[in-house]
């Protein structure tokens, strides 16, 4: 529980990149409130990946370990709650909070993760992060060789099926509607031996979040050890909106190369502003601490 209001920043996230973006600020003497709701999104995940010196650790260790030595900094403080509003201030900016907190900060950082959208197919949510999964950077070295799964469509099917196809040479393409590729895109697929299955999914069967087969809408059957998804998100929250934040084409804050949105003070990090991993979430995180430091310093000194 924060014991004060107003903070040098305010972090709306508290995974990742939100721990990294304290830590920083932490170490340079900032008053730092991080406010959390403790759900992140990979938390159905077993093992994290490609991220060096934890590869293979599962996320809430790594969470908990930096939660740990974030929170040794005794200028830095963990408030559990969720944040659902925001207004912008003549030298700063206000947070409300879902319980009717109102805390007030010289800077904000959002390191907010996205929200998944699952499909309305039985069983997926139980199987995602799991054996149903998003990235092959991520989850593709464990799953090599296995008999896969895509489901995607279109160019985004293209994207993703070259990679996958490095990683094994039994992939098949699960659009769960008409097909949507040129005739050089298939001649493609046929090159690689990627086979594409039109009929629409109802299911997919698993023993505990382990996929077994995808079922089909006619009733027939396919057994996979793996599936590959390209899903939509959503934004965890809106305020960055609420504040005059820009978005780009495909929905993400939009950031400059030193984590720092369309509004002065307003920075992003993680999954929220670009490429969703652990490792990329840390290192944005700890950019988006260090320029949040570095305007608090040029307007102080």
């Amino acid at each position: 529980m924060a014991n004060h209001t107003n903070f040098d920043v305010i972090i709306i996230g508290g995974s990742y990149a939100g721990l990294s973006a304290a830590m920083a600020l932490g170490r340079s003497l900032r008053n730092v409130l991080i406010i959390d709701n403790g759900m992140p999104c990979n938390r159905q995940t077993p093992h994290s990946h490609n991220f060096i010196t934890h590869d293979g650790e599962k996320p809430e260790v790594i969470a908990e370990k930096a939660k740990a030595q974030v929170l040794k900094y005794d200028t830095v403080q963990f408030h559990e709650g969720l944040a659902v509003s925001g207004n912008n201030m003549e030298d700063g900016f206000t947070i409300n909070t879902e319980a009717g907190e109102k805390f007030v900060g010289k800077k904000i950082i959002f390191a907010t993760g996205l929200q998944d959208i699952m499909p309305e197919i039985k069983g997926f949510a139980a199987c995602w992060g799991i054996s149903v999964v998003h990235c092959p950077y991520c989850h593709g070295y464990e799953l090599r060789g296995k008999k896969t799964g895509l489901m995607a469509n279109g160019e985004r099917a293209l994207h993703l099926g070259a990679l996958v196809n490095n990683l094994t040479d039994n992939l098949t393409i699960l659009t769960s509607a008409k097909a949507e590729f040129t005739e050089e895109q298939r001649e493609k697929l046929k090159r690689h031996n990627i086979r594409v299955i039109e009929k629409k999914i109802t299911e997919v069967a698993h023993e505990g979040g382990n996929i077994k087969e995808v079922i089909f809408e006619d009733g027939d059957k396919m057994d996979f050890d793996a599936l590959y998804a390209a899903i939509p998100f959503k934004k965890q929250v809106d305020i960055p909106l609420a504040l005059g934040c820009e978005l780009t084409e495909d929905e993400y804050i939009k950031v400059d190369s030193f984590q720092k949105t369309s509004v002065y003070g307003v920075f992003a990090c993680g999954d929220n502003s670009g490429m969703r991993s652990v490792a990329n979430a840390v290192a944005t995180g700890n950019m988006a601490g260090a320029m949040a430091n570095s305007e608090l310093t040029s307007e102080q000194f």
